[in-house]
């Protein structure tokens, strides 16, 4: 507690504004468990960057922590590029203070010198990571929290190559932060250096997302599509898209199309959660529409619902889209003869059935660690190689190369076009991956994601993986372990016979069973979120479409019984 009280009071130097000096002598006097939680430890990056509370104090998102950090990252950039000038072009969504932040962050790099592409408005998550490249900068930065609270907000960060910040590059720029002190912030401004953008970069992202996303579809004006914004970015993009891609039957849904960082109408603005499309499925079912999308606030994830077998509207997981939608883009490839060195790409939490796609089409599927820097590093490490599209478990997708995030907008196009030439041929979303399930096997998952919040739920979570680690799962559901991999240590290790292999994927903290039966679990914390993730993929031989009901029952009971097995 010394050392904490030791660190607020370097707040109250004339550095600081009057506010935020007033704010800390009234925690100091009233709140020590607050001040606690505010000054305990220093915001890090995690898998999408640094993600928090917005606040006063070292453990909260406010314009000294995000002015460090860009002082940090100029710093870095000049020394990275010591005799070029510098660009950086910042974005920013809808949460609160997101536009006063981005300004602050503009005028920190103009202050070092560095020229700053400044979006005048709220823009997605993909138009950033676009823009990069498109505006020849050296990096980029985006103002986001994704899907969290109202009371987060967070910053991203981009390189050159469009995709995020990767070790031990993020090492680096972090090992830059942390000289620094927070006296050694520029925040006085070169407006000369700072220009705004918009219409134009507008322009050249949809022109490349209809472009990358088009497939000649049949079916368009006989497919209905509801479409939500959830009060986020996705409303200045996903409609004008649809609209030049040749579909006219779109519902917007108003109430939840004016950007607002309160989220009024969801509890959480999560597309993975099916509350957060109640409303739109509910339009879907009153004016007959074949597909709901539903975008988080940022725009990089996408939630997709459709008809099921008895014509209900149903919300798919992030494994189903994403066999979808990679499914459709490989059998595009194929029908204009693939030339060998494709690959598609996914995570290791995610459904070993891409995998086995992968392999029926001859393709090669890389896998990464969780979190789109990995994949976006993918495409730049096999730059002589042709990536088609990747996806995760977290309801994230990306078609081709031209952004390296998760890309909400067209990945709701390329929805659109595999579900409206499906139907325009007889089938539908939902058939063809029963289909999927038929040819290359039906795989089941399930995410369970505990929140612990605070210094005690830090350390619970740290605990939960160690007794995770120190006391291994033998069998789930009848089936024995065959395979432990640790990626902590970088092994795997056969637990019947006592082979071990290198991982060969940078450490991190997760810890994966794999059974006899195939059976996964994995445990994870997540990097920008006070969480810890249980994984759980399941599989069975589906023969034929029929058999989908009583096959996914089974499934559904094995999944019980482990969570009832490891008390989840």
């Amino acid at each position: 507690m010394d050392s904490i009280l030791s660190t607020a009071q370097t707040w109250l130097t004339d550095f600081f504004d009057s506010e935020t000096k007033k704010e800390i002598q009234d925690l100091i006097a009233n709140d020590t468990e607050e001040l606690k939680e505010r000054f305990y430890k220093n915001l890090e990056f995690g898998t999408g960057g640094m993600r928090g509370i917005m606040g006063v104090g070292t453990n909260r998102i406010n314009k000294y922590t995000l002015g460090k950090n860009t002082q940090g990252l100029s710093n870095y950039l000049k020394k990275s590029y010591p005799n070029e000038e510098i660009k950086v072009v910042i974005a920013y969504d809808c949460r609160h203070n997101s536009d006063s932040l981005a300004r602050i962050v503009s005028e920190v790099f103009s202050a070092n010198g560095i020229k700053v592409f400044l979006f005048s408005e709220l823009r997605t998550t993909p138009e950033l990571s676009f823009s990069v490249r498109h505006l020849n900068c050296h990096a980029g930065i985006v103002l986001t929290a994704s899907h969290n609270p109202p009371e987060y907000n967070g910053y991203k960060v981009y390189w050159t190559d469009g995709g995020q910040i990767v070790p031990p590059q993020d090492g680096e720029i972090i090992a830059e932060i942390d000289s620094l002190s927070f006296e050694d912030i520029k925040f006085e401004p070169n407006d000369n250096l700072i220009q705004l953008i918009d219409k134009d970069v507008d322009e050249a992202f949809f022109n490349e997302s209809v472009s990358k996303g088009s497939f000649g579809a049949k079916g368009k004006d006989d497919f209905k599509i509801v479409f939500t914004s959830l009060h986020g970015t996705s409303i200045t993009a996903i409609p004008e898209v649809l609209k030049r891609a040749g579909y006219s039957n779109v519902t917007i849904i108003d109430e939840q199309a004016k950007p607002d960082g309160n989220f009024p109408t969801v509890e959480s603005p999560n597309p993975e959660e099916p509350e957060a499309l109640r409303i739109a499925i509910k339009k879907a079912e009153e004016i007959g529409a074949d597909m709901v999308v539903g975008t988080d606030p940022d725009s990089d994830r996408l939630g997709i619902a459709v008809r099921n077998l008895e014509g209900e509207i149903e919300l798919l997981n992030g494994n189903q889209t994403m066999v979808l939608m990679t499914k459709f883009l490989l059998d595009q490839y194929k029908k204009n003869g693939f030339k060998g060195n494709e690959f598609v790409a996914t995570t290791i939490v995610s459904t070993p059935m891409v995998w086995q796609m992968a392999r029926a089409y001859n393709v090669e599927c890389k896998i990464s660690l969780t979190g789109f820097k990995w994949i976006g590093e993918m495409i730049k490490d096999f730059s002589d190689s042709t990536f088609i599209g990747g996806g995760e478990e977290s309801f994230g997708f990306m078609v081709g190369d031209f952004v390296r995030d998760k890309d909400a907008v067209t990945s709701t196009l390329l929805a659109c076009e595999a579900a409206s030439d499906a139907k325009a041929n007889g089938s539908s979303f939902y058939k063809e991956l029963i289909d999927c399930y038929v040819s290359f096997g039906f795989y089941k998952e399930h995410l369970v994601s505990l929140t612990k919040k605070g210094i005690s739920g830090a350390e619970e979570i740290k605990q939960m993986l160690i007794d995770f680690k120190e006391n291994p799962v033998e069998s789930v559901q009848g089936s024995k372990v065959v395979w432990i991999e640790d990626y902590n240590t970088s092994i795997a290790k056969n637990v019947q016979t006592g082979e071990e292999k290198v991982i060969d994927l940078p450490k991190s903290n997760v810890l994966i069973y794999e059974t006899e039966d195939g059976t996964r679990i994995a445990a994870r914390p997540s990097g920008t979120e006070p969480k810890v993730k249980f994984y759980i993929s399941t599989n069975a031989k589906l023969e034929k479409a029929a058999d989908f009901k009583s096959v996914n029952s089974q499934l559904d009971s094995k999944i019980k019984g482990i969570l009832s097995e490891l008390n989840l």
